[in-house]
């Protein structure tokens, strides 16, 4: 998979639909509470076989941490590392950008993932978009 940081207009239109897919449609996430006021300013990444984009994320630079979120891959393309691969990405460019702390709200089915990441769920479960969720942390090194 080719992982990159959206530069232009199709990079972030792909990156989009590859949420639209996994979050929308796939886990019924309705549009208003998953295309929110926070994509503006969000550091966005794509990722693509060949021409296939098939993952997506994005970042927010919020006070001393990077927020981690919207983090997905298409069905078809689960199982072959490329949600790791997107959040090792996600964090060298938090790295780069001088953060040394990620945060993220992950859905609780996911939290075994997180953890083998590095990630330290610090919170009791809650629900958000009507699936339940933790937020983890974790220190960049």
């Amino acid at each position: 998979m080719q992982l990159m940081k959206v530069q232009n207009e199709k990079q972030r239109d792909d990156a989009f639909l590859v949420r639209r897919v996994v979050f929308i449609h796939e886990q019924q996430v309705p549009e208003e509470l998953e295309m929110d006021e926070f994509d503006q300013d969000a550091a966005h990444f794509v990722g693509y076989v060949e021409e296939d984009p098939v993952a997506a994320g994005r970042v927010r630079l919020v006070e001393d941490y990077g927020k981690l979120e919207r983090i997905c891959v298409k069905k078809d393309y689960r199982g072959h590392h490329f949600g790791k691969d997107i959040i090792l990405h996600i964090e060298d460019y938090l790295k780069g950008q001088g953060y040394l702390k990620a945060k993220l709200n992950a859905q609780t089915h996911a939290e075994g993932f997180y953890q083998s990441l590095g990630y330290e769920t610090i919170s009791e479960e809650f629900m958000d978009a009507g699936i339940p969720h933790v937020t983890m942390i974790k220190t960049l090194t």
